[in-house]
């Protein structure tokens, strides 16, 4: 691939790309960030890609993105900044319910903090993880019941 070949596709498909970020990530100065770097990465293998390269900067992206939300660990903190009352059996309770949600499988464990720490949709999730909803719905609920029975053995 020519070098203008290249800056016509990356100009061309940028906007797409901060849009699928922004739309995992929720914040646009991260979303550049990741375009940025997958820019910057498919502009290194120029030379073995070939048209469309459209697909494969779709997948580095989202790839990027599900590293960088499996990277935050927002939940722990979340639970003890909301619950700092005096309730001790309460953040007690969130930190083993923590400490279950991180043994389970990363899938299950991403599904579920994306579905409900961090509000997204089922539709959303499964264009992330490059899954159909109802897959996600499956996994979801798997993660749930495999949280229901650890938690009752702790």
């Amino acid at each position: 691939m020519t070098t203008e070949t290249f800056r016509q596709e990356a100009q061309r498909m940028r906007t797409t790309l901060v849009r699928l970020a922004f739309g995992i990530l929720r914040d646009s100065d991260e979303a550049e960030d990741v375009v940025q770097d997958v820019l910057l990465r498919l502009w290194q293998m120029r030379d073995q890609l070939r048209m469309p390269i459209e697909p494969l900067a779709r997948v580095l992206t989202r790839n990027r993105c599900i590293d960088i939300v499996r990277r935050k660990k927002p939940a722990a903190e979340l639970s003890m900044a909301v619950f700092q009352e005096e309730d001790e059996a309460l953040r007690e309770r969130i930190e083993r319910m923590m400490k279950v949600i991180e043994t389970l499988p990363d899938l299950q464990q991403t599904i579920l903090r994306l579905r409900h720490m961090e509000g997204m949709e089922f539709k959303e999730i499964a264009e992330l993880t490059g899954s159909t909803e109802v897959a996600v719905r499956k996994a979801l609920s798997r993660a749930r019941q495999a949280v229901r029975d650890k938690f009752k053995r702790i």
